[in-house]
């Protein structure tokens, strides 16, 4: 029954943060769903523990996405 459960309920993705210093420096990493609380996080492609107490690649960054809405309403005339 339990894998019925997992093949049928939809599960977050987890995203890869890297908490940086003033310097730009990576502090910290963590997985989630949602973006963690707080200044200094942001998102990353993967999480690399090279990366820790150096800066952080400017390619390992990930681009914001903008949110856009899947359906629009037409406007009445």
């Amino acid at each position: 029954m339990r894998l019925l459960k997992t093949l049928f309920m939809s599960h977050a993705r987890h995203r890869h943060f890297a908490l940086l210093d003033a310097h730009g420096h990576c502090l910290a990493f963590k997985q989630c769903s949602l973006p963690p609380v707080g200044e200094g996080w942001v998102e990353v492609t993967e999480t690399h523990l090279g990366w820790m107490h150096r800066p952080l690649p400017a390619s390992a960054r990930v681009s914001p996405q903008v949110f856009r809405p899947r359906h629009r309403q037409a406007l009445a005339s």
